[in-house]
């Protein structure tokens, strides 16, 4: 991947569901958007319009609360989506999903429930979708709605620098140069780990 690219990706987190409202582990499960989550949709996209950006492509995990923030902020941009790609779904958090657990066990859930999917797993596939997608749609600006575990990592990674809590239906511009540059190698969190 080449860093010469004038296009950019910008992610965005899907709008609210009814499990985030209930501060339930979500993960993989394939929860629907809530009228609320439908209303931040809408809003991102006139927020992104309000500051004079226009998009290309916006292409989407497959999971229906992804898939249907982006086919509404898509819509309000005279688009549609363009694709899905399952290396941007959430991470599995196994056995958590669905429950309401304790702020330690948010913080390391492989610690206290089976079947949860391992950090180096999210970046590593975060990362490679990401370039993926950049690869894809080459010069082009491209939205791509995902979930908060996996946006938060990519951020970290091509930031060079943890990053904290993703809102949702909150957009961020990927840094271009840190998502061809990135290496697990480079990752102190990930070092070592399987």
């Amino acid at each position: 991947m080449t860093t010469h690219n004038t296009g950019s990706l910008t992610l965005i987190r899907h709008g609210q569901t009814d499990w985030n409202k209930q501060c339930l582990m979500q993960g993989s499960s394939d929860i629907p958007l809530n009228d609320v989550g439908r209303q931040q949709a809408h809003d991102t996209a006139a927020a992104l319009k309000a500051r004079g950006l226009s998009y290309d492509v916006v292409v989407a995990s497959p999971l229906s609360r992804a898939l249907e923030t982006a086919q509404i902020i898509a819509a309000d941009f005279g688009l549609t989506v363009s694709a899905t790609y399952d290396g941007l779904v959430e991470r599995s958090y196994g056995e958590a999903e669905g429950l309401d657990i304790s702020e330690e066990a948010r913080r390391t859930p492989d610690a206290f429930y089976a079947g949860v999917e391992s950090e180096r797993s999210v970046y590593l596939r975060g990362i490679e979708t990401l370039r993926k997608i950049v690869s894809d749609y080459p010069n082009q600006r491209v939205i791509a709605v995902s979930h908060g575990s996996l946006i938060r990592r990519a951020l970290s990674a091509t930031q060079g620098e943890e990053f904290g809590t993703v809102a949702n239906a909150e957009p961020f511009q990927v840094h271009l140069p840190g998502l061809a540059s990135w290496s697990v190698d480079h990752e102190p969190l990930l070092r070592g780990k399987p």
